[in-house]
């Protein structure tokens, strides 16, 4: 049994609360004694609030007979120093083999709160080790203050360090459990006090090497203000400032990790394990981080200031798209991962933020990484063990980022396309330079641009970009090696998808194949029994917006590289994959939500143009959609865009608070916060016009090799260096297949038609092409329902309930047979068909082909689903076969005929049918007596003379016109009533 905990080691969490009394045994502990809650892992954050009792149940307290069955009691005779390094920490015996770096990676935690501080209990992901952070509530807005003993607990130690601070704080009220939460975000403050930001809900959504990759589904800001302090209502200020920061929705398109650097490549991730362990070195994730893509750094910097290791508490967090599917190849799985990872710098709504700020950083910078993995094994490592070697990993990263020249926008008039301006002509090229050489040092050489803006335009628009983007790129490649020349690929596919006969697809395979060839792509392996291989440079892909146009083509460059991962892995002999095949299909929807996300993030709505609209395949009812995405897109850049963008400004830590400086929603513009003082980056010392790159980052990328690990590395087990084990397979913990990320992940597999599968009917290989054949290979079987019966008595149409034998993944083309054969559906008995349809639909009768009753006790819900069903078909065959009655058709024939009877030559002689005119009526009418005047009463004579009676101010409603009639919803409107609530005037 654990020893309780000394005053010494309490002192250091809670000095203020002493005097602390012994620690009594557990069976002499008072009836009185608070109580915890368990702290059990689980997708749902439990919420406690502050004045609800604490449940009934301490931390773990129905393991406490079984604890040493789960792990040794971590038995400590002395306090250790705080700010000892961490090999001198107390950790539990040898024999828990429980490495001691990762019993500081904690997965969730518990708030508590007392009256002056906030308590944060962090269990680690096996539910074994804890440990706790101290923070003080001020209210005042001074410095945070935060305390980590770097001291980790058992599960009794927890307990009993928990009851003492209950004990010293019972005279405010004790300890309360404030909520559960899935980790810290960070901190933020404005005008007062600071704020902590938790992690409320969160769900899985990736899982690469057994390390899991959570979407936050849930935040709470909570003040860090004493209990009882009560904020100031009068602080307008602070409120506008909360209310911008709510814009920001944290619970969409954000992720995070707790074990995976989801900041960076697999690439880099790799290289960066093998060379540590290489050099015999133990470096955490955390200190690698790719700042450029965490979007709370500002956020933690208090956090960094306050504590020694900041990322023990805190979780990094990136902003794009996260999604991964499984491709099951005759009982061989491989998975397919799309991360996408936005950058923090120079960020901003799509009109707001153009081209590229002083410091090279571009608008809309997105990496699009996709991960190709087979789940022969879960870890990066291969037998031997040979750590971060297993060769079943290949990824392939690209680029899209908005022009890095000079260029804005006007968005303030109405037009939904506003004129470019080239703001600053650089005759060096600075910023455009000072981007490329930041891609060097990311992904090496050279850079593939595939510039896909308009080359030939009535008015000069995107041309303008097009003509200096080249003399940009021609400058800087005066100056670097032949070999590590920037690649320009221009071509205006705007105009090749929109000529009779342009071949989209076909010029984007040819460029993705020419990419390929040109960057290679990152496998996995040792080098000896399994080849490797790095990518060196990366295709950067743009067009105006950088969303639908650089979204089909970074889709195409993905399905090639696609093809040379599954090639890699030794799952297809060709390096390509044709289209409509189950693999691409699933490919092209997780890419489609991929340009979705990002286009809604930079312009405000989903893509207007997606594959279909380029591979020419999409139908009569995307043409609507495409409407509304427009308008969506136009609305949002509008409207909408100005507090987006003051919410990025506000959390990205573009605006800081500070006395005496304007507000953030005074500022005319927010150019200032993203482009740097002149006075400040014109003194330091530049690269040169010449010398713009630097040399070191056009060195060829290679894996390190595999080297013989020292004898100290081979003593430890795998755990010490990846603890995939506990995250992905959690020991000694009930689970179930359905709640298995794994095998609810979407795959290929859940679109096979399993009855076709057991007479060999199908094929069930996901590259093979799906053609009209499978799709109607189930179309003959008869089942009882609504069938339409032609003349000759043979079923044109049946309707039949949702059959799994001809199912498959959703496509284009697949939507495409299914409009067709709605269209195909003959109209009922009795209603012409429409001139346009009559040779092609013959006439036809509707027999419903009701099913026999068994017995006269047929439930009469079944009779009503049935009429249900038919009614429906009924409104499909009637609104996609549209009819006329025989009169309407006779009219609109004698319309159509009308100008080819009517004489050529007038003549003042009367026409021989001049009976059966049309308009002898007209001649012969009551008007030639009546005369043309209007006629009625005195009360409508008068009401129609004022409406012609036009006044010196027509537009302006004066007193007198209060009283008349048409001004009665105007008045109603006066006195409050809602202007679009009102029922029709008489």
């Amino acid at each position: 049994m654990a020893e309780p905990i000394p005053a010494s080691v309490a002192s250091q969490v809670f000095p203020e609360d002493l005097p602390l009394p012994a620690e009594p045994e557990p069976a002499q502990r008072p009836p009185e004694a608070p109580v915890f809650p368990s702290l059990q892992h689980n997708d749902q954050s439990s919420r406690a609030s502050s004045e609800a009792p604490l449940v009934s149940t301490r931390l773990g307290e129905a393991d406490n007979d079984d604890e040493a069955t789960v792990a040794k009691p971590f038995v400590r005779t002395a306090s250790p120093d705080s700010g000892a390094p961490r090999a001198h920490t107390a950790m539990p015996d040898k024999d828990d083999k429980t490495p001691d770096r990762l019993a500081y990676k904690m997965h969730k935690f518990n708030l508590y709160e007392t009256a002056s501080r906030y308590y944060i209990v962090g269990v680690d992901v096996s539910e074994k080790w804890y440990r706790i952070l101290k923070i003080d509530c001020t209210g005042d807005g001074s410095e945070l203050s935060m305390t980590d003993d770097k001291i980790v607990y058992s599960l009794k130690q927890m307990n009993q360090l928990l009851d003492t601070i209950d004990h010293g704080n019972r005279g405010t009220g004790g300890i309360k459990l404030r909520c559960t939460t899935w980790g810290l975000l960070g901190f933020i403050k404005f005008t007062g006090p600071y704020y902590m930001l938790l992690i409320t809900k969160k769900s899985t959504v990736a899982m690469i090497g057994g390390h899991y990759i959570y979407q936050i589904e849930g935040t709470e800001l909570v003040p860090l203000v004493p209990s009882r302090f009560k904020t100031d209502s009068r602080n307008t200020e602070e409120q506008r400032f909360l209310g911008i920061l709510n814009n920001l929705d944290l619970t969409r398109s954000f992720y995070y990790s707790y074990s995976y650097d989801v900041t960076g490549t697999l690439q880099h991730n790799v290289t960066r394990e093998r060379e540590n362990l290489a050099k015999g070195q133990f470096t955490a994730s955390e200190d690698d981080l790719n700042s450029m893509f965490v979007w709370n750094d500002y956020l933690l910097q208090p956090a960094v200031k306050a504590l020694r290791d900041p990322f023990d508490w805190c979780r990094p967090i990136i902003h794009g798209y996260i999604d991964q599917a499984a491709l099951s190849i005759y009982g061989r799985t491989a998975h397919i991962t799309v991360i996408a990872r936005r950058s923090r710098y120079f960020a901003g709504a799509r009109f707001l933020k153009r081209g590229a700020n002083d410091l090279g950083y571009v608008a809309n910078d997105v990496e699009t990484e996709q991960i190709v993995a087979e789940s022969l094994t879960t870890s990066f490592h291969a037998p031997g063990p040979r750590l971060y070697c297993s060769p079943q990993y290949t990824s392939y990263v690209q680029h899209r980022g908005s022009i890095p020249l000079y260029w804005t926008q006007d968005n303030t008039g109405v037009t939904p396309r506003p004129p470019i301006e080239v703001n600053l002509v650089d005759p060096f090229y600075s910023a455009a330079a000072l981007h490329f050489d930041n891609l060097f040092e990311r992904y090496g050489a050279p850079v593939y641009v595939v510039n896909l803006i308009k080359s030939k335009e009535r008015q000069p628009r995107e041309s303008k970009l097009l003509d200096e983007y080249t003399d940009a790129i021609n400058y800087l490649n005066q100056f670097l090696p032949v070999d590590k020349k920037i690649i320009h690929k221009a071509w205006d596919m705007s105009r090749a998808s929109k000529v009779r006969g342009g071949d989209v697809i076909g010029n984007l395979e040819v460029i993705a194949e020419s990419v390929l060839k040109t960057t290679g792509f990152f496998q996995n392996g040792d080098g000896e029994t399994s080849p490797m291989s790095a990518q060196n440079g990366v295709a950067r892909t743009n067009c105006i917006d950088c969303l639908d146009r650089t979204n089909a083509a970074q889709f195409v460059i993905g399905k090639r590289a696609l093809g040379h991962q599954l090639h890699a892995l030794g799952i297809i002999e060709d390096v390509t994959v044709e289209y409509d095949t189950d693999a691409v299909n699933l490919f092209t929807h997780m890419w489609h939500d991929h340009g979705d996300t990002i286009a809604v993030q930079y312009g405000g709505s989903q893509l207007v143009n997606t594959m279909e609209t380029y591979r020419k395949i999409n139908q009569w009812t995307s043409h609507s959609r495409d409407m509304i995405e427009s308008f969506k897109r136009y609305y949002n850049n509008s409207f909408l865009d100005s507090q987006r963008q003051e919410a990025y400004n506000l959390f990205l830590g573009n605006y800081i608070f500070a006395h005496g400086q304007p507000m953030l929603w005074d500022l005319a513009t927010d150019y200032y916060l993203h482009h740097a003082n002149p006075r400040d980056w014109s003194n330091k010392a530049g690269k040169g016009y010449i010398n713009w790159y630097t040399p070191e980052f056009l060195a060829e990328r290679k894996l390190p090799p595999l080297v013989p690990l020292s004898r100290s590395i081979r003593a430890r087990p795998v755990e010490f260096f990846d603890d995939y084990w506990l995250e992905y397979y959690r020991p000694s913990t009930l689970s179930s297949f359905p709640k298995m990320f794994a095998y609810k992940m979407n795959s290929t597999i859940k679109y096979i038609p399993f009855k076709s599968t057991q007479d060999g009917r199908y094929d069930l290989s996901p590259f093979r092409v799906r053609t009209d054949a499978d799709t109607h290979a189930e179309s003959k079987k008869h089942r009882r329902g609504v069938s339409l019966i032609s003349q000759a008595g043979s079923p044109l149409y049946q309707q039949e309930g949702v059959d799994d034998d001809t199912a498959s993944i959703a496509s284009g083309q697949t939507a495409s047979r299914g409009i067709q054969r709605w269209l195909q559906m003959p109209a009922p008995q009795g209603r012409a068909p429409h001139p346009f349809h009559r040779a092609a639909f013959p006439p036809t009768q509707i027999e419903e082909a009701a099913p026999e009753r068994k017995n006269s006790t047929m439930p009469e819900k079944s009779e009503k689903s049935k009429s249900a069903q038919w009614t429906f078909q009924k409104a499909v065959i009637e609104s996609l076969n549209p009819t006329v009655e025989e009169h309407e058709e006779a009219d609109y024939v004698q319309y159509i005929q009308h100008p080819q009877q009517m004489p050529l030559v007038t003549s003042t002689d009367t026409p021989v049918d001049v009976d059966a005119s049309e308009y002898q009526e007209y001649v012969s009418g009551d008007w030639q007596a009546e005369g043309l005047m209007v006629t009625g009463d005195e009360e409508e004579i008068a009401l129609y003379a004022e409406m012609l009676k036009v006044g010196e101010n027509p537009l302006t409603v004066t007193e007198e016109d209060g009283p008349k009639k048409r001004y009665k919803a105007y008045r109603k409107w006066l006195r409050g009533k809602s202007f679009f609530k009102q029922q029709p005037l008489d």
